[in-house]
């Protein structure tokens, strides 16, 4: 086990909960950006998904001195060109909350009849210097007409998934952790976790601090 927690670099309830109950099987003290003072915001300026994921990671890492972990995600819809994407938090502007982008979202998809879309997810965990692990995951649904369902966040409410049969705000945590794109990205770190650990407390020895 390494001697600092790993950080999820994000204030995000959502997200904080989501991760927590994917490391609830390991000894590995997880922390937030909730659990310190105020932390500057990294600039995410990156082109894709990776970009952003280890712009955030890196960036926390060296702010605060700890291995961190940080997923960019969003919402990619085909009939849209695959916006809203990398801008998917801030798809509405700068600030704005979920309501505002599932607005914004469902108006943009009124008269359109190809609803395919995905959420694609890339989690990075870095050091203060040097490299990333990176992981990808997607997950494949459909734009619904109207929200429905009441947990999750972010576009959860307006995203169906068709094997079940439900938006992913109509799943259990459970259920949604077995199919989502940050899912599926998260075994993907998880089936090799003991390997991470190994490279954390080898990156850590050799970084000062």
């Amino acid at each position: 086990m390494i001697d600092r927690p790993l950080v999820i670099a994000t204030r995000n309830k959502g997200k904080i909960e989501e991760f927590k109950s994917f490391f609830s099987g390991f000894s590995i003290s997880i922390k937030s950006l909730n659990d310190f003072g105020p932390v500057p915001e990294p600039v995410e300026d990156g082109k894709t998904f990776e970009d952003n994921a280890y712009k955030k990671a890196h960036f926390t890492a060296r702010v605060l001195g700890f291995p961190a972990l940080a997923d960019d995600s969003g919402l990619v819809v085909e009939a849209l060109g695959g916006q809203p994407g990398v801008l998917s938090a801030r798809y509405a502007g700068e600030g704005a909350g979920d309501e505002a982008n599932i607005r914004k979202l469902l108006k943009a998809m009124e008269a359109v009849n190809d609803r395919r879309a995905a959420f694609e997810c890339v989690i990075a965990i870095a050091v203060p210097r040097g490299p990333a692990l990176t992981y990808e995951g997607r997950c494949e649904g459909e734009i619904s007409s109207e929200q429905i369902g009441r947990n999750g966040f972010g576009y959860d409410p307006v995203f169906f998934y068709q094997p079940l049969g439900k938006t992913f705000a109509e799943l259990s945590q459970e259920e949604k952790n077995q199919v989502s794109h940050r899912g599926k990205a998260s075994a993907k770190l998880l089936a090799e976790f003991d390997k991470v650990i190994i490279w954390l407390e080898q990156r850590l020895k050799e970084e000062p601090f």
